[in-house]
């Protein structure tokens, strides 16, 4: 484990962390993202992370939201990517969870500076605990933001799809 990787595990498990890394975070990582044209995110220097393209649920607008993100499979990660709906452990699912549930066809992550197409999957039952298990020792922090909220988490499994980007 990375030196400071632990501090920041508590740090984030944290209400205070939940309540100030919401509004800070993903407008860091998007200005970054932007800056370098896809190439870096500052986020995954923790976590490995995608930044999620996908229609909004209401709107049908473009909603592009960076995301930490569990690789599984080959390659490190470019057979699948679990996401998973936190949301720093605040009482609401995270809208991009609505939007995936919308439009699990739409997708695209940018992964490593590629736009991917991918279709997402809420996980359920048998899959969902074995995903939920690798999911807390990859962030354990998870633990902490389930423990304080009165809805489950959802994951989601994004798979490479065909089609335009």
């Amino acid at each position: 484990m990375a030196p400071g990787v632990r501090l920041v595990q508590k740090v984030s498990s944290t209400r205070a962390f939940a309540r100030i890394a919401p509004h800070v975070v993903p407008a860091m990582d998007r200005a970054v993202h932007r800056l370098t044209r896809g190439k870096v995110l500052l986020s995954a220097q923790l976590l490995p992370g995608v930044v999620l393209t996908v229609p909004g649920a209401c709107s049908g607008q473009l909603r592009t939201t960076p995301l930490a993100c569990m690789p599984v499979g080959r390659d490190g990660g470019t057979g699948s990517w679990v996401l998973v709906g936190s949301n720093f452990g605040r009482p609401g699912h995270p809208a991009w969870t609505a939007n995936l549930l919308a439009h699990p066809e739409a997708p695209v992550i940018s992964w490593k500076g590629a736009g991917i197409p991918v279709r997402a999957r809420l996980l359920a039952g048998e899959e969902r605990a074995e995903v939920w298990e690798a999911a807390l020792k990859f962030w354990p922090p998870y633990a902490a933001y389930q423990a304080r909220i009165d809805r489950e988490i959802r994951l989601f499994r994004l798979e490479r799809r065909d089609g335009p980007v």
